[in-house]
């Protein structure tokens, strides 16, 4: 299957983006399904930063942990989920509109089923095509909102 691409316009330059985003613990101010995020290692984002997310699925809360494969301030980030019968694999990638004035986020994600998870992958995928522009526009209101 196709992973799930999707893109949004935000009136805040790539730098203000990206910082948001890059802030893991901001994570649950914008995505609907995440109760908490536990960064694991100290110090700013980079390669190799772990973190765990509390996420609201069907049949409870489930922590999924993953860490940062690529991360290139201000504009790409990539990570992998590490534990879980469905684990995301995903980059996020930040664009300058208008000479730096706004700036496009687009997220690429797939979701991989591991064991039993090969079953449940594609629904987890359907759930996700729903939310993430869900996510895009609460994003796109709290920094449109904190200029």
């Amino acid at each position: 299957m196709a992973p799930i691409v999707d893109s949004i316009e935000i009136d805040r330059s790539p730098e203000d983006v990206f910082a948001y985003v890059d802030d893991l613990g901001k994570h649950a101010e914008w995505q609907e399904q995440l109760v908490s995020t536990h960064v694991e290692t100290e110090g700013p984002t980079r390669v190799g930063t772990r973190a765990a997310d509390m996420r609201r699925m069907p049949g409870g809360t489930r922590e999924l942990a993953y860490e940062i494969t690529e991360h290139d301030p201000p504009h790409k980030s990539s990570f992998r989920g590490v534990n879980g019968p469905v684990r995301p694999v995903g980059t996020v990638t930040v664009a300058p509109l208008d000479g730096g004035a706004r700036s496009k986020l687009t997220l690429e994600l797939d979701l991989e089923g591991h064991g039993l998870g090969v079953l449940i992958a594609p629904l987890a995928r359907a759930s996700a095509r729903k939310e993430v522009p869900k996510s895009h526009q609460r994003l796109k209101e709290i920094l449109e909102r904190a200029r």
